[in-house]
């Protein structure tokens, strides 16, 4: 899994090997998870809107 994750950040995600090492793994699959939505691979889980976060009136 490993090798896998550091393909994923090398090749995908354009960082040094080194770098991927030493980045916590939470972080590295956030940023997967950012590509494969980015490229359409994945979709997000739900869609907020401006208008869903901030309240109307303000």
């Amino acid at each position: 899994m490993f090798i896998r994750l550091l393909y994923y950040g090398t090749a995908h995600l354009n960082r040094r090997e080194e770098e991927v090492w030493l980045m916590p793994l939470g972080y590295l699959m956030d940023l997967w998870e950012c590509h494969k939505q980015f490229t359409g691979i994945a979709k997000p889980l739900r869609e907020i809107s401006i208008d869903d976060v901030i309240p109307v009136g303000i």
